[in-house]
């Protein structure tokens, strides 16, 4: 008997146009090539434009305008940046001088790693300024690319993507909230099929071919010049439970020779109620939970908060700024985070009598979903608020860039600080809601007639965490990259 397919919802890749762009062999180039573009303008303004922040594009487009538009797209659509990443380029031209020969160091193969640089690009953004400073966030994108180049040609996988990028893991961690997934159509194809194109790709130098043995009759595989690589991340599309990995690339639909793999549409969210959507790991737990703190001591960051806090430790001796940001990140960001989910974990064990059954980590894994909808409604508040105060200044800054007299007074308008407000208010309350009823789901499934109890200190840790961001959303925030609006 053929097992039924697995596909979790329509394929968006039989969609009229777009689906025929995105498994075009040169689709994801198309994509790239405009953002890579960008990227050259962003440099080149950067290096040579004027150095006033709100007048060049290397300040106003990253840390002003993509982040809005980003996590709308996360939410939307899924991972569209890490689909359309220019800094992936790199991993085309590293394979064709044939460099890449080595797996990634085993140790640092998981998440650790990625949430230090994440934790340390937000270091380097407040200790630099960077949203003020137009040439440091020009050799910011050049080092991207240098990085990206240097990792994809030394090891023989997409490291760079899978294990360093903070850009990535950010969108990784949200993606899992996005109403699409890479799903497989039919298992029993993926078993039949010998060559597993989707991994090892189907691109050779001399041509071949082979017949598979596939539940509906043999059909024939072929491989040869004109094929395409396989999964850079080395995902088996059938394994795949979760996009925390996935940059949505699309390779393993262009090269797998039984067009068995769909972007498939799904429940937005549904993979946080599946208890083995996810690994569970430390690495994989303290990223969600800790990724939700860092964005409210993001927008500590530019609150007044922040500076009194400063002065207090510059009375107690720690005088150096940046060692006062570290330790306002390190403590906020990493240490807070890892010791609120211990402590709840050991509350809820403790209120539950489960301590011998469930240990630390698994009881951590369980409720760490439940922090996604949460974190992404904290930074949808935060970059929604810097995208729509000044929506339309990019237009005049690209004006000024081709050497045209950019239109201010037309296009410098400040939006409605009364409608941002309760606009970052429902994203809180919604992030919240999501968040408790995904935390329900896991206390009803780990603890069943002791649900409530188990879930409790998830549920005031989760209400603390919104009542914060809420809080500092009313203060006087810094107007990052349009301050010149208030003069």
């Amino acid at each position: 008997m053929t097992p039924r397919p697995v596909l979790i919802g329509r394929d968006v890749l039989r969609l009229p146009l777009v689906g025929r762009l995105l498994r075009w062999r040169w689709g994801r180039l198309a994509l790239q090539l405009p953002l890579l573009l960008v990227a050259a303008a962003l440099v080149i303004d950067g290096f040579a434009g004027p150095q006033d922040a709100p007048r060049n594009l290397a300040t106003v487009v990253p840390w002003v305008h993509f982040r809005g538009l980003a996590v709308l797209a996360l939410l939307l659509a899924g991972n569209l940046f890490c689909m359309a990443c220019p800094f992936t380029l790199p991993r085309t031209l590293a394979r064709g001088l044939s460099l890449r020969r080595r797996r990634f160091p085993r140790r640092l193969r998981g998440k650790w790693l990625a949430l230090v640089s994440l934790l340390g690009l937000f270091l380097v953004y407040e200790i630099f300024s960077l949203w003020a400073s137009p040439l440091l966030t020009a050799w910011l994108i050049v080092a991207y690319f240098a990085a990206a180049f240097i990792l994809e040609a030394w090891f023989g996988e997409s490291a760079f993507c899978k294990y360093v990028c903070p850009l990535g893991t950010f969108n990784f961690v949200y993606s899992t909230l996005s109403p699409t997934q890479i799903a497989v159509k039919d298992r029993a194809v993926c078993a039949a099929c010998a060559g597993k194109e989707c991994v090892r790709g189907s691109y050779r130098r001399l041509p071949n071919a082979r017949v598979d043995v596939l539940p509906d009759g043999p059909r024939e595989a072929r491989q040869g010049p004109s094929g395409t690589p396989g999964c850079g991340l080395l995902l088996f599309p059938p394994q795949l439970t979760t996009n925390l990995d996935c940059t949505f690339c699309l390779d393993c639909v262009r090269a797998c020779p039984h067009d068995n793999i769909a972007l498939a549409a799904r429940r937005p969210g549904g993979e946080l109620l599946r208890p083995r959507a996810w690994r569970q790991r430390w690495d994989v737990t303290l990223l969600v939970v800790a990724l939700a703190f860092i964005g409210v001591v993001s927008a500590f960051s530019m609150t007044p908060p922040r500076y009194e806090l400063q002065s207090s430790l510059s009375r107690l001796g720690f005088a150096d700024e940046p060692l006062q940001l570290l330790a306002i990140f390190g403590v906020g960001g990493l240490l807070l985070p890892a010791g609120a989910a211990l402590l709840a974990a050991r509350l809820g064990q403790a209120l539950t009598r489960t301590s011998r059954r469930l240990s630390l980590r698994q009881t951590a894994a369980a409720f760490a979903p439940a922090f996604a909808p949460l974190g992404f409604g904290i930074w949808a508040a935060h970059y929604s608020f810097h995208f729509l105060v000044a929506p339309l200044t990019l237009i005049p800054v690209v004006q000024e860039f081709l050497g045209q007299p950019g239109e201010w007074a037309r296009f410098g308008v400040m939006g409605d600080l009364t409608a941002i407000g309760l606009l970052q208010a429902a994203l809180l309350l919604g992030g919240f809601l999501w968040s408790l009823w995904i935390a329900q789901r896991a206390a009803f499934r780990l603890y069943r007639r002791d649900a409530l109890p188990g879930l409790l200190p998830w549920a005031l840790l989760l209400l603390a965490l919104m009542l914060a961001a809420g809080y500092l959303f009313t203060l006087p925030m810094e107007m990052r990259g349009t301050d010149f609006l208030l003069g």
